[in-house]
């Protein structure tokens, strides 16, 4: 009897050894494994393969620091899968104040350019001479800044006006229509060669920080 019961025993340990992971649903923390968005806990995302803090929230959970001020709830809503790489999804961005922080980047407006197809505020193209923005989905809050301006300031002193012609989606892309370009960051203004030059910024850069608010 006694070696039954130890057979029992080891037999179910080694069942616990083997499925245990089919049980596990278990969200990963800081550093943990992930395949997408959904594996890591809460505001975490996947990058490289790892749950890391999200630089678009500002979060420092994995840094062991405290963390940033609050940027409205703004949450990933989702992801998408773009040329083998996962990217988060955003409806929201970070508040707009007097001095709205965002990564400014370069877009082409004109036909044929790679900007994709053509501004939504307006449907149609334009001429990169045009002091000329896209904004992140959030701040372009569904159309309502179309055609306004806004006021962009470099850290180099330099500050420019410039109109909302488009959105840069955070929630759709690796398509046609966005030129096959993954979906947005939630804080950028996609700008026109015209406002890189009024802001004497070299456009090869990339990427520059700047801050913008309503003109």
């Amino acid at each position: 009897m006694a070696n039954i019961l130890r057979l029992a025993s080891l037999s179910v340990f080694f069942f616990f050894i083997i499925y245990s992971p089919l049980f596990s649903n278990a969200l990963s923390d800081c550093n943990g494994p992930c395949r997408d968005l959904n594996d890591c806990s809460g505001q975490l995302i996947c990058i490289d393969g790892k749950c890391n803090d999200d630089p678009d929230v500002g979060t420092h959970i994995c840094r062991g620091s405290s963390p940033s001020p609050p940027t409205g709830n703004c949450q990933p809503s989702g992801s998408l899968q773009c040329q083998g790489q996962i990217y988060p999804t955003y409806k929201c961005s970070p508040p707009v104040t007097a001095s709205t922080k965002a990564k400014l980047t370069n877009n082409d407006f004109s036909q044929g350019g790679a900007g994709g197809g053509p501004s939504e505020c307006d449907e149609q193209y334009h001429s990169n001479s045009e002091r000329i923005v896209a904004l992140s989905t959030g701040w372009y809050n569904g159309g309502s800044r179309c055609e306004k301006m806004i006021r962009i300031k470099a850290s180099n002193g330099k500050n420019v006006t410039a109109k909302v012609v488009d959105e840069c989606d955070s929630m759709r892309g690796c398509d046609e229509e966005h030129a096959y370009q993954p979906p947005c960051k939630n804080n950028i203004v996609d700008a026109s060669d015209a406002v890189w030059s009024a802001l004497e910024l070299n456009k090869d850069v990339g990427i520059v920080d700047v801050t913008w608010s309503m003109a």
